[in-house]
């Protein structure tokens, strides 16, 4: 591979995070804070004229086996492989490759790359066309967010902090481990919210879990901290009722009813109305889902817009109390600056590098 067709493959290697995966749900996550790398079909041909073009598009199956080879050998920890499971074109220049991230025979993340058709040059990230207008950022932040993301939010007398999630999601269960310490302390002087992401990736328990924590939250708030914490430490969404002490009649009737209402078990079994034939769509909150842009769990908004935060407690309750116009006392807490764990385990109970996401 050339210098310039290396170049072509968007990462660093001092991006690490959580699974010990050295850089593909690194790159994963940084796509998603900052709407892709760029990847436009090329005005001018590279090289000879001809490379990426239809006349030189090689074999699919060549080229899945360059990108498994390539990414499993350069862009993975040892004990862990990608497998290309589908392969589509994008336009005349690149194929669009759906991976599947396994570490042995478990599939740990799915994920997507373009490949150039002669098989030259790997893209990760988002692409983008460069005849569509983005949304801009609206706020004072540091670049670091996705466009139409404030890093500086506007300061209000009563913040409102909105995580949206998949209550199955490795990511998602990482930012509830930061966000539930700030539940608590904050939970009387601000509005801290629990939010769904409109599809699901990790089977019908999620659906079901999702339902869980939303009736848990709508019909009986004061114990979602104690729930929460029993359900992130054992993923037992309906044992964590009873540990919590909540009216689990209640809370069974009210998911019984959600499920009607959206009619989830019917979307779950009907494939047809999977997103991409992929993914059951979960659709409680696909207003606020589209008002914000969410694109993956978890998505944090504060006050109204999507905000990059760590994934400690103290990083959210930094950034909850700098929304204040009149911060409270409980500010002054210093919570745990570490960030938490990637997937189930119970809060405070270990430690990663990661901020990568399901979506």
């Amino acid at each position: 591979m050339s210098d310039s067709e290396t170049n072509a493959v968007a990462f660093s290697k001092d991006l690490m995070y959580g699974f010990a995966i050295v850089l593909l749900a690194a790159l994963l996550a940084v796509s998603v804070l900052t709407q892709g790398f760029g990847i436009v079909n090329p005005a001018v041909p590279a090289g000879d004229g001809t490379n990426g073009t239809q006349e030189n598009k090689l074999a699919d199956t060549v080229l899945k086996s360059k990108l498994e080879t390539y990414i499993t050998d350069n862009l993975l920890a040892d004990g862990y492989s990608v497998e290309v499971t589908k392969l589509e074109a994008f336009d005349n220049h690149l194929m669009l490759a759906t991976l599947n991230i396994k570490q042995g025979s478990t599939v740990l993340q799915e994920a997507q790359a373009y490949i150039s058709n002669d098989g030259s040059s790997l893209f990760i990230g988002e692409a983008l066309r460069l005849n569509e207008t983005l949304p801009k950022d609206d706020g004072a932040g540091d670049g670091s967010g996705t466009a139409g993301t404030a890093n500086t939010t506007v300061k209000v007398e009563r913040p409102k902090a909105e995580a949206f999630v998949m209550s199955f999601c490795p990511y998602g269960l990482q930012f509830l481990k930061a966000y539930v310490p700030v539940i608590e302390l904050l939970g009387d002087k601000a509005d801290l919210e629990i939010r769904f992401v409109s599809y699901a990736m990790h089977g019908k328990k999620e659906i079901d879990g999702n339902s869980y924590i939303y009736c848990v939250q709508k019909e009986q708030k004061p114990k979602l901290p104690a729930y929460l914490r029993c359900f992130l430490e054992s993923g037992n969404y309906t044992a964590c009722g009873a540990t919590a002490g909540l009216d689990t009649a209640k809370l069974d009737a009210c998911v019984v009813q959600l499920d009607a209402q959206y009619n989830l078990t019917g979307l779950f079994n009907d494939q047809s109305a999977w997103a991409g034939g992929q993914y059951p769509p979960y659709p409680v909150e696909s207003g606020l889902n589209d008002q914000y842009g969410v694109r993956g769990s978890p998505t944090f908004v504060l006050n109204g817009k999507s905000l990059s935060v760590g994934r400690s407690a103290e990083a959210v309750k930094t950034a909850i109390c700098a929304s204040f116009i009149n911060p409270p006392a409980e500010c002054n807490t210093t919570l745990r600056s570490e960030s938490e764990a990637a997937g189930l385990g119970a809060v405070a109970s270990g430690t990663s590098t990661g901020s990568a996401s399901c979506g």
